[in-house]
């Protein structure tokens, strides 16, 4: 359930994975600061953790924390006080994105290798932002050479660690984390090298400056069915950067079993394929849109800035993100914000004023080619979960204090 119709106060009731209805399960989320989007975010993922779907979410304002220690989910930070660590080099078994023979002879075929390092050139597309096409080949070379130096080749057998394999077992072993190569490795290779001195330079932050938290093996375990990714510590330089590496890491989660329902949530995506990314990184969102269906899996792309969403390349991006979700949720927005999407989705003149008019919590939804206005609605318990209304998280402490008073009387009068 999302809310009630608001001309005939219906309950409007979804299963954004059902097949028959929807092309694919994806969403966009739209609306101005204040207009709802994380309330609305945060009761979805309530309801569908419910379903026992899987789901993970890149939060770069810290608003899902207390949702998340609610349901017993797994939250992690990324930034210069972190504890947990991803390594944007690791290779991992589920990173493999076309059909994967069963048969382990022909697991040289796969191409492990090489699909890592054209995702590391737009992981290094953030951080190198003037690298010319000569010093990308230079890249690629010392990359390649990287990873030789931990016996990994373009043969994906060198991926497995035979020695790890029981006699008894069927299934190879693939490497460990700590058996891949780290930024620091790179770091090292391309200092040696005059032609890549500049590169070093440039990297040098990541590997042993305020960066190096991006320089570590993997430590988090995404087993849980409700996994947070806390962003909040990185600066606006950094948000994409560390966007990208969750994103990654999330992304081969969600290919492991495609039997599995899932959902990624991607708030303020804008960083990646509006005016702060770049066509590298929008193209590796847009992918995960435009497959992730057939992992059983659905992408959220949520924002409050339209006008960056759809920045790059004339709205490329932006709009095919938005033409492969086939739900959509429009909250309040501003004039200007109206005006950008009149066309991209048909509005008619009643729902662009209407759409700059919503109350807090009502939007525009859009469910295939059906769209109507629907007032989000949660329960008491949902709402004390989920809000970030100051007066209610008073009203909520204020309660908690009054229950703990109460509990300890209790207690003094059965010792008494």
């Amino acid at each position: 359930m999302v809310g009630y119709n608001e001309h005939n106060k219906s309950l409007v009731i979804i299963d954004r994975f059902n097949t028959n209805i929807y092309k694919n399960a994806n969403m966009c989320i739209l609306g101005t600061s204040g207009a709802g989007k994380s309330y609305l975010v945060k009761l979805l993922a309530l309801r569908h953790r419910y379903l026992g779907i899987s789901q993970m979410i890149i939060d770069p304002d810290r608003e899902y924390a207390r949702v998340c220690n609610a349901l017993g989910g797994t939250l992690f930070k990324v930034g210069p006080s972190s504890t947990t660590f991803i390594n944007i080099m690791e290779i991992r078994e589920s990173s493999f994105e076309e059909e994967d023979s069963n048969d382990d002879e022909n697991v040289s075929n796969r191409g492990f290798l090489a699909a890592k390092i054209n995702k590391l050139h737009t992981f290094f597309s953030l951080i190198f932002l003037d690298i010319t096409p000569t010093e990308k080949a230079y890249l690629d070379e010392k990359l390649v050479a990287c990873y030789a130096k931990k016996g990994i080749t373009f043969d994906d057998n060198s991926l497995y660690d035979d020695s790890l394999t029981e006699k008894i077992s069927i299934k190879r072993r693939f490497r460990f984390a700590q058996q891949m190569p780290i930024l620091g490795d790179l770091y090292e290779l391309l200092k040696e090298d005059q032609k890549t001195e500049k590169l070093a330079s440039q990297l040098r932050p990541y590997v042993d400056g305020s960066l190096k938290f991006f320089n570590n093996y993997t430590n988090i375990n995404l087993d849980n069915k409700f996994t947070v990714a806390d962003i909040h510590d990185l600066d606006d330089e950094q948000l994409a950067i560390g966007m990208f590496v969750i994103m990654d890491i999330f992304w081969d989660k969600i290919k492991e079993d495609r039997s599995q329902k899932k959902i990624i949530y991607m708030d303020e995506l804008w960083r990646l394929i509006g005016s702060t990314g770049n066509s590298r990184a929008a193209n590796f969102v847009y992918k995960i849109f435009k497959t992730i269906r057939k992992y059983g899996g659905a992408g959220t792309a949520i924002t409050q800035d339209v006008s960056d969403f759809f920045a790059l390349e004339n709205g490329k991006y932006g709009k095919a993100i938005v033409n492969n979700s086939k739900l959509k949720f429009i909250l309040q927005l501003e004039e200007e914000d109206v005006k950008i999407l009149k066309n991209i989705l048909n509005l008619s003149e009643e729902e662009e004023v209407k759409v700059q008019t919503f109350e807090r919590g009502t939007g525009l939804f859009y469910a295939g080619k059906n769209h109507v206005a629907v007032k989000v609605e949660a329960s008491p318990r949902e709402h004390e979960l989920i809000t970030t209304d100051r007066r209610d998280l008073e009203m909520l402490k204020k309660k908690k204090l009054e229950q703990k008073k109460a509990q300890e009387e209790a207690t003094a009068g059965v010792i008494a």
